[in-house]
């Protein structure tokens, strides 16, 4: 996967040697990932932002970078080797603008990882809508617990290595590959830039409304990442998701698929509960493994543990070394984790935000605790969830649920959305209580917590889903009932 020429040229502007390395946008995820990988290698590292949430913010305060609180021209100064931008950063931001106006050489976050990270190892991806982090950092502890040392870089702060990223010595370099767009001066999707050797595509629907106009302009990237892919390639597809498949119809690689329904590798013998999930792995009418225990369990956790086995088996790792990874794999932070328990109630945080990921969510919470209530609060924060795309849709997320506390749309200075389009609370509530769940539009997250507070009894489990920091109500109600208990 050759760059473009834009692309080729930033590549080659990047000076022989360097030592001062400074991220635009050094909060997000990504973005924090590289600085600490850029600080393991021996560069000297600065970054600005004007927002720092958990879990980056305590990742960067591990590290020893010079952080600056907010964007300004006197960042740059005195001149870095190179800068690297987020895609979080638009070119009126006044610190791109003084770098375009500067002879500082700069890359995207992708470029980059290409640049100081990628190029000599062999990149295996995991990109879709749905179950990215959680597969990344799967895989990356299967190849670690196999003896493999990967390299991994993570959308999340996974567990089993307590960061959101790794270097190892291995020849394996875990990435997790976006569909969003790269950059203000690089408008195509992060995951074609990374020269992956394996992928996965977990799953294709309709996300990222800010910046793709529909189904099928997401489907476009990922047909163009299957067409980009040789006959050397290995790519794995959902086959659960058509809108996956059919994305993936005419790449050239090597094509195998996995489902819960489908697929050539499937889950059978599934049994999930309080200590996860257990199930056996077919290929084609063969068992190839017969009791695989994944600990975080949910059914969707299944379907991510599928690609990983088959895009790994088709990379040589042996059944034997996968089951093994898997059983002692711990999950991601934010994915129905477990922060708390008091007065006989137990707090769940989780990063879901579009319906399907909701939906996926309550259903596992509720196998995993089965016969409790679940109270689940939802923030729509995402660019996507703030806007009314997904007004229907949103409803029958939250069947599971027993009471529902719906925040107030998030408003960002940088998205505004003009109320035509923007989610309906107030109507979205009125769905949901309609389908039997009690649901009720909150002002304000005060609120949310103290309706919470007088609904929770004890054998409730309290679910807080948002890809923010959401006003920190999970812990907030931890504490509460800490004091009823």
């Amino acid at each position: 996967m050759a760059p473009d020429a834009a692309s080729a040229a930033r590549l080659a502007s990047v000076p022989k040697n360097i030592a001062r390395v400074h991220l635009i946008g050094i909060a997000g995820t990504a973005m924090t990932a590289l600085a600490g990988m850029l600080v393991e290698r021996g560069f000297k590292v600065s970054g600005s932002d004007n927002q720092f949430y958990e879990p980056a913010a305590g990742l960067l305060r591990k590290l020893n970078v010079r952080l600056f609180h907010s964007f300004a021209a006197a960042n740059l100064n005195p001149a870095p080797d190179i800068a690297i931008v987020g895609n979080v950063i638009p070119r009126v931001n006044p610190e791109a603008v003084a770098l375009l106006a500067s002879r500082i050489p700069y890359l995207s976050m992708p470029e980059a990882l290409w640049h100081f990270f990628l190029s000599d190892r062999r990149v295996l991806m995991v990109a879709g809508t749905h179950g990215k982090t959680t597969s990344t950092a799967m895989m990356a502890q299967v190849l670690a617990a196999a003896g493999r040392d990967p390299s991994m870089l993570v959308g999340g702060l996974a567990n089993n290595f307590g960061s959101n990223y790794r270097l190892g010595a291995g020849w394996d370099f875990v990435i997790e590959g976006d569909e969003y767009d790269t950059a203000f001066f690089d408008k195509g999707p992060k995951f074609l830039h990374y020269g992956a050797h394996g992928a996965i595509i977990t799953a294709v629907e309709f996300d990222h409304a800010d910046i793709y106009r529909d189904l099928d302009h997401v489907k476009s990237s990922f047909v163009k990442l299957a067409k980009e892919l040789d006959e050397d390639r290995v790519l794995a597809v959902c086959a659960d998701f058509p809108h996956a498949i059919a994305a993936c119809r005419d790449t050239a690689a090597h094509r195998v698929t996995f489902g819960l329904h489908a697929g050539d590798f499937r889950a059978e013998a599934l049994r999930i509960g309080t200590d996860g999930a257990h199930f056996a792995i077919v290929h084609g009418d063969k068992p190839i493994a017969r009791e695989i225990h994944l600990p975080i369990g949910g059914r969707m956790n299944v379907a991510n543990a599928l690609g990983v086995a088959a895009l790994l088996i088709e990379c040589g790792i042996p059944i034997g070394d996968i089951a093994g990874g898997l059983k002692s794999f711990t999950g991601v932070a934010r994915r129905q984790q477990v922060i708390g328990e008091a007065a006989g109630i137990t707090v769940v945080d989780d990063f879901a935000h579009h319906p399907t990921a909701i939906g996926v969510t309550l259903l596992a919470i509720a196998e995993r605790f089965a016969g409790r209530r679940i109270l689940a609060a939802f923030e729509p924060r995402s660019n996507t969830a703030r806007r009314n795309v997904f007004q229907d849709a949103f409803a029958s997320a939250f069947d599971c649920a027993a009471r529902v506390y719906l925040g107030p749309v998030y408003f960002k200075e940088n998205d505004p959305i003009a109320e035509s389009e923007r989610l309906d609370v107030g109507m979205l509530a009125r769905a949901i209580s309609a389908r039997g769940p009690v649901a009720a539009a909150c002002a304000s997250s005060d609120e949310i917590l103290t309706r919470m507070t007088a609904d929770a009894r004890a054998g409730d489990v309290a679910v807080f889903m948002s890809n923010g920091p959401f006003d920190d109500l999970k812990t907030r109600f931890l504490e509460k009932m800490r004091t009823r208990g």
